[in-house]
């Protein structure tokens, strides 16, 4: 039966969309009892309420769109660093460990050169020094020549750094004209896909363009290698293992993403302040962004740049041999073969005593 007009007075009728855009399915329920199933032709209404079930529709999937990577990404980072921590366990198969049960890897490197012997526990002044000379080596370090590596330890003792040495080193690299070039090209991609349309377009588009671009990365490096790092204790820098199976270096790298070393303890817990610093990062631009988003985008962001961070460290990792084998210079300045040797005698100690068990 079919129905052209509304329902009769005290009649409830629901609406929902049919199979196609100009028939409805509706329920008509009369009295306590009685219901009678039916569908009605087009009326100006119901054609209004299909206009409304249309956007409905558009809405939810731009609601799926908006927070299908923040799942994906929550979900990369929490099965991340359980991934990588398995390559610690014992090959006799031990419990799971847990952050602070992670091994202070990379082992311990020491070199005449650029580690000196640790200083007295009671002379903070001393361990001061010791960071700045570390850091004036670190400000040295690029990968290729051009990408810098200012974050980057070969030394696994390295002093502690103070909360105004993060700030300083976070600051350094984000001066480095390689920080400004990098979000010149990332401008020149975005207006090739079209990306923010709102700035426009022309010279004031672009340099609006690679003005947010560079406040984006110059807004995270601070944050979450500077300003939280220095509140919570948490050091930045990447420490590079170097020693290894390929596996297992590729892991832990990726792992760093996620997990670093307290300043005090030495021991690993959870990166807030990397993944703090990306998400809070991603908050602020919605301050010069023409179209700001909401806040499940702003986490879906935030992680899915802590997520492409971890190449950054695999590439960090691997950048030393890579560069031995290409251009026959070594970066880590012999540290790698100290920590290599060292490792590979500890896997023949360890050899040895599961023979004579």
């Amino acid at each position: 039966m079919r129905r052209a007009f509304p329902p009769a007075k005290g009649t409830a009728a629901s609406f929902r969309p049919g199979c196609t855009s100009d028939i409805y399915s509706v329920t008509i329920s009369a009295g306590k009892d009685k219901q009678e199933s039916a569908f009605v032709a087009p009326h100006p209404h119901g054609m209004a309420r299909t206009e409304s079930a249309k956007r409905d529709l558009g809405e939810s999937m731009r609601l799926r769109d908006r927070y299908l990577p923040l799942i994906v990404s929550l979900g990369f980072c929490l099965a991340t660093p359980s991934v990588a921590m398995a390559a610690y366990l014992p090959e006799s198969g031990a419990p799971t460990a847990s952050f602070d049960e992670i091994p202070d890897a990379p082992a311990p490197q020491t070199s005449p050169s650029t580690a000196p012997s640790p200083p007295p526990a009671d002379d903070p002044q001393t361990e001061h020094d010791r960071a700045e000379q570390q850091i004036k080596a670190q400000e040295k370090q690029r990968v290729a020549g051009i990408v810098p590596s200012f974050n980057v330890s070969y030394i696994n003792n390295a002093a502690t750094l103070s909360p105004g040495q993060k700030i300083r080193l976070a600051f350094r690299s984000q001066i480095d004209p390689y920080a400004f070039g990098i979000a010149t090209i990332v401008t020149g991609i975005g207006e090739l896909k079209g990306d923010n349309p709102g700035y426009g377009w022309g010279a004031r588009g672009f340099f609006e363009r690679d003005g947010a671009a560079y406040l984006d990365a110059f807004d995270g490096n601070m944050i979450g290698n500077g300003f939280l790092p220095a509140l919570l204790h948490q050091d930045p820098r990447y420490f590079r293992l170097g020693y290894g199976t390929i596996h297992h270096r590729f892991l832990y790298a990726i792992a760093t993403s996620f997990i670093c070393k307290h300043d005090h303890t030495g021991r690993w817990e959870p990166n807030i302040s990397n993944v703090g610093g990306n998400i809070a990062s991603g908050a602020i631009s919605n301050l010069y962004y023409p179209n700001g988003t909401g806040i499940g985008h702003t986490i879906a962001d935030g992680m899915t740049v802590t997520a492409e961070g971890t190449f950054g460290g695999v590439l960090q990792e691997f950048w030393p041999d890579i560069s031995r084998r290409l251009f026959h210079k070594d970066p880590t300045n012999g540290l790698d073969a100290q920590a290599q040797d060292a490792y590979r005698r500890r896997q023949a100690e360890r050899k040895a005593q599961s023979q004579q068990q």
